[in-house]
C-alpha cells in the first residue's frame, strides 16, 4: 500500500495553450464535449514545463541532463534521478539500439508525480484577438502583416497526483528521506506560485482554491469533481459533488478526515457554504500548503 498525495486546483487565465493554427489564425488546444461546448485546456506538458522552469529558477534544479546523442532528445543514459529531480518527478524513457551484443528497447522509469490537463471550466464562445506589427511596419514604410489570435478568460482545474512511497525511488537508488521530503517541499511550494510565460504575457496559475491531503493509495479524488455555476454573476463551486466524493471509502475509511482545503476569499459566491462543508479543515492558500508540507515532513519522518 503506497500513500498518496493529491491536489485539485482551480485558478483563473487567459489563453494558456495554443496549437498548430491555420494561416494567419491562432488557435487554442480545444475539447468538445457532449454538452456541444467547448473547452479550452493547458496540456499536461505545458504544466510540467513550467513547474520544472520555476524548479530550475527557484532552486537550482538541474536541467543540463538531456541529449541529442541517440539522434531523439532524451535524457542522458549516465543521468539519474540523484541527478534531477525533474527525472525522479515525472519519469523518463532512455531507449538504446540493437547492436552485436545489445537487444536494443528502451529503460522507462513512470512518473511519481502525475499531472492532468488544466481543462477550462467555463466554455470557449469564439472570442478573437485582431493583431498587426504596424508599429514595426511604420519604422520602414512598409503594410503590417496581419494576425488572428482565439482568446479565453476563464476559470482551469487541473490535478496532480504523487506516489510518495516512490519518491527518490528508482532500481538500486533510493535516497535519504529528507532528500524525498526536500523534494516534494519544493513541489508544492512551485504549484503555490505556478505561473505560465505566454506571448509576451505572465499568466497566474496560482489556486484560488485547492482541496485534497495525503491518502493511502496515489489517487485522484478530486479529478472531474470541480463544476462551476453563476449566482449573482458570480461563480460557484458545486458543492453537493465535493461532499459526495468526500464520502469515497478507502479499506473502510472515508477520505473526509484527510481532505482539506484552501481558498481565496471573495472569488467565489458561496464561499461560506464551501467552508461550512469542510469546518475546522478550510484555510488560506498559504495555511493549507504550510499544513500539507508539514504532513509531508511527517510522513517521511523529518
Amino acid at each position: 500500500m503506497h500513500k498518496g498525495l493529491t491536489l485539485t486546483v482551480i485558478f483563473q487565465a487567459q489563453s494558456l495553450n495554443f496549437g498548430e493554427g491555420i494561416a494567419n489564425i491562432s488557435e487554442l488546444k480545444k475539447l468538445t464535449r457532449g454538452d456541444g461546448n467547448l473547452y479550452t485546456f493547458a496540456s499536461r506538458q505545458c504544466l510540467r514545463y513550467d513547474i520544472v522552469r520555476l524548479g530550475s529558477m527557484f532552486y537550482n534544479w538541474n536541467t543540463q541532463v538531456v541529449d541529442k546523442s541517440k539522434g531523439t532528445v532524451q535524457f542522458k543514459d549516465n543521468c539519474t534521478i540523484k541527478d534531477s529531480e525533474e527525472m525522479d518527478l515525472f519519469g523518463y524513457m532512455k531507449t538504446s539500439k540493437k547492436g552485436d551484443d545489445e537487444k536494443g528497447g528502451s529503460n522507462v522509469r513512470s512518473a511519481v508525480a502525475r499531472l492532468s490537463h488544466a481543462i477550462s471550466l467555463e466554455p470557449y464562445r469564439s472570442d478573437m484577438d485582431f493583431l498587426n506589427n504596424k508599429g514595426l511596419a511604420d519604422r520602414i514604410g512598409e503594410h503590417p502583416n496581419l494576425a488572428n489570435v482565439e482568446q479565453h478568460f476563464s476559470f482551469y482545474t487541473y490535478t496532480i497526483t504523487i506516489d510518495l512511497d516512490n519518491i527518490g525511488k528508482d532500481g538500486n537508488i533510493d535516497l535519504d528521506d529528507k532528500d524525498k521530503a526536500k523534494r516534494v517541499d519544493q513541489l508544492l511550494s512551485i504549484i503555490k506560485v505556478l505561473n505560465r510565460n505566454i506571448r509576451g504575457r505572465q499568466e497566474n496559475l496560482a489556486p484560488l482554491f485547492i482541496i485534497g491531503g495525503i491518502y493511502d493509495i496515489p489517487n485522484p479524488f478530486f479529478l472531474g469533481r470541480m463544476k462551476l455555476n453563476y449566482r449573482n454573476n458570480r461563480p460557484c463551486i458545486d458543492s453537493n459533488i465535493l461532499k459526495q466524493t468526500l464520502e469515497t471509502k478507502i479499506f473502510d475509511n472515508d477520505i473526509d478526515k484527510a481532505t482539506s482545503i484552501g481558498i481565496v476569499c471573495d472569488i467565489f459566491d458561496n464561499e461560506d457554504e464551501i467552508k461550512s462543508l469542510f469546518k475546522d479543515r478550510s484555510y488560506s492558500i498559504e495555511k493549507f500548503f504550510e499544513n500539507l508540507k508539514n504532513d509531508v515532513k511527517i510522513y517521511y519522518g523529518v
